[in-house]
């Protein structure tokens, strides 16, 4: 695939830095919407996203680096899927995922609707041994179908755990009983927004959530994790979500502890009336980047 010129590409970085063969990280956008069910726009979630972060900040103050100049990241051309049903798109998401993989690169898929994300997990199921996912999320996403479709956005998890059950999800505050029972039946680990916020894990909550991974972890965040007061512009804004802070201090553990093999950031759905979701969700995919490359 093309790469992104300097104009388009992420955080705006010349081709010394964003060049497929001297960068590490591959940062794959993927404008997928075919299943929103409430709130739509999330195909222009990833050219969004690129826009925004020409205005982050190369240095990153805490990890006190430039990540993108040391590692280099090259962006590639967004993914057309236009003509294609879902199960296609996600077979050649996959088939796109793997293949940087295999290549050596560091692969963060940019969304798009939460269903692209099976695509990457299973690309990095299939090379990763005894990997783990954690999932930021307002929605367990894990009904068996909805709305006719097996592969819509609120069943990710579901077609996910058919393959991997090492589920962790964290910052859930919507649910129904069908997806209740296949967590149980399945022993997928959730942690509540509620009861996080009402201090059931105590303030250590995040190293909790880090013991429950494995070694290997791969990342899908969906961006209503946080809170609307972050990013209202997404499909279905639940109250009640993740604050910044709290959700780097559990990304940052994470990078410490464990190793993270790729993430994707999915659900914006950009509107002209909240332009600052786009940046928040362009920031959290730099702050992504440079927690998953502590001690490399």
């Amino acid at each position: 695939m093309k790469e992104l010129s300097i104009k388009q590409n992420f955080l705006g970085i010349e081709k010394k830095y964003s060049n497929y063969e001297n960068s590490q990280i591959v940062i794959l956008p993927v404008p997928l919407e075919k299943t929103v069910s409430y709130g739509k726009g999330t195909g222009k979630g990833p050219i969004e996203i690129l826009k925004a972060s020409h205005y982050v900040e190369f240095y990153d103050e805490e990890m006190k680096r430039e990540l993108c100049f040391e590692k280099g990241i090259c962006t590639l051309e967004l993914m057309n899927l236009q003509k294609l049903s879902i199960e296609k798109s996600l077979q050649k998401i996959h088939k796109e995922v793997a293949k940087h993989i295999d290549e050596g690169k560091f692969v963060v898929t940019l969304g798009g609707e939460h269903s692209l994300s099976a695509a990457p997990i299973m690309a990095y199921n299939e090379r990763f041994p005894n990997l783990s996912i954690l999932q930021i999320d307002a929605h367990s996403d894990l009904r068996d179908s909805y709305e006719g479709s097996k592969y819509s956005h609120a069943s990710v998890m579901a077609r996910v755990a058919e393959f991997n059950s090492n589920i962790v999800q964290v910052g859930i505050r919507a649910q129904c009983i069908e997806e209740l029972d296949l967590k149980r039946k399945k022993g997928i680990k959730t942690f509540y927004a509620r009861e996080i916020k009402m201090g059931m894990y105590g303030e250590n909550w995040q190293e909790i959530v880090a013991n429950n991974l494995t070694e290997n972890v791969y990342i899908t965040f969906d961006v209503d994790g946080l809170d609307p007061s972050l990013i209202p512009a997404t499909g279905t804004p639940e109250p009640g979500g993740l604050f910044w802070d709290e959700t780097m201090n559990l990304l940052k553990i994470v990078g410490s502890e464990k190793n993270i093999v790729g993430f994707d950031v999915v659900e914006l759905a950009p509107t002209k009336f909240h332009p600052s979701s786009n940046f928040v969700a362009a920031k959290l995919t730099y702050k992504m980047l440079n927690y998953a490359f502590i001690g490399r």
